[in-house]
């Protein structure tokens, strides 16, 4: 039997995705792919799950693709055409999951790898791991929408250097320019990473899912627009029980009981 190439588990209000191809430090076969877009559409439909953590088994995240597969030779310039097709398939899948997505990366973040990671609304990282786009290094090309997110992230100067000399950056680094939110230390880290997710997922549903689509929209708008957008979004909320439950429990100074209604 096969073993899946996702572990996918509920616990909580949190959803974790976890790369399970450890002994290929989770590089990339269709299979993991077609995996992912599962697990992110039942997260996607489950109430009961706020937020999201993508994570890795082992010891990487996910080092890319399975070049020991593509190797083979195999794949007809159709098939391949498919297969890479699916990575961009996954990552905008993970931008516009109207739910928070956290990229837990815990040890390599490599090409694919780390185009899925820049996808998602936060990267934290253990203090040993390591990301980098080393795709001019081997003739290949990135994928999962990283030249437009990378520049909003790091600006166009550091994208580049990221982009063109391949360097993979740990997480202090990737932290200082803007590309992780968090580092952790190692020994805590699944711990840590799981308490920042379960942050994220104490907030109110609606607000969250709001927030996400008009900042994913801000760089395709101006400022007129956005003023718009955000006068609709804090008139929609009004109408939610949310809404009332966050103001009841600001006044009761208590911890807010948020249900996506």
């Amino acid at each position: 039997m096969l073993l899946p190439t996702v572990v996918y588990a509920k616990s909580g209000s949190i959803a974790e995705i976890r790369f399970n191809r450890p002994h290929r430090l989770n590089a990339v076969i269709e299979a993991l792919y077609d995996e992912m877009l599962a697990a992110l559409a039942d997260a996607e439909a489950d109430r009961n799950v706020r937020a999201v953590m993508i994570t890795g088994e082992g010891r990487a995240f996910c080092v890319g693709a399975d070049l020991k597969e593509h190797g083979k030779g195999e794949r007809t310039a159709f098939a391949r055409r498919q297969y890479l097709e699916r990575e961009q398939q996954v990552c905008k899948r993970i931008h516009q999951l109207p739910k928070p997505v956290v990229a837990a990366v815990n040890g390599y973040a490599l090409g694919a790898g780390a185009e899925m990671a820049i996808a998602a609304d936060f990267i934290v990282m253990a203090e040993s791991a390591q990301i980098g786009l080393p795709e001019t290094s081997v003739g290949a090309f990135l994928g999962g929408g990283v030249t437009k997110l990378l520049p909003q992230l790091v600006g166009l100067a550091k994208a580049r250097e990221l982009v063109f000399l391949g360097e993979r950056i740990n997480g202090a680094e990737a932290q200082r320019i803007g590309l992780a939110a968090r580092t952790f230390p190692d020994a805590s880290f699944r711990a840590d990473a799981r308490a920042f997710a379960e942050r994220l997922a104490g907030k109110a549903p609606v607000s969250m899912a709001l927030a996400k689509e008009q900042l994913n929209a801000s760089a395709n708008r101006d400022f007129s627009s956005a003023l718009l957008a955000e006068l609709e979004g804090m008139a929609f909320c009004a109408t939610t029980k949310d809404w009332q439950e966050g103001v009841a429990a600001f006044a009761e100074k208590r911890a807010p009981l948020f249900r996506g209604e």
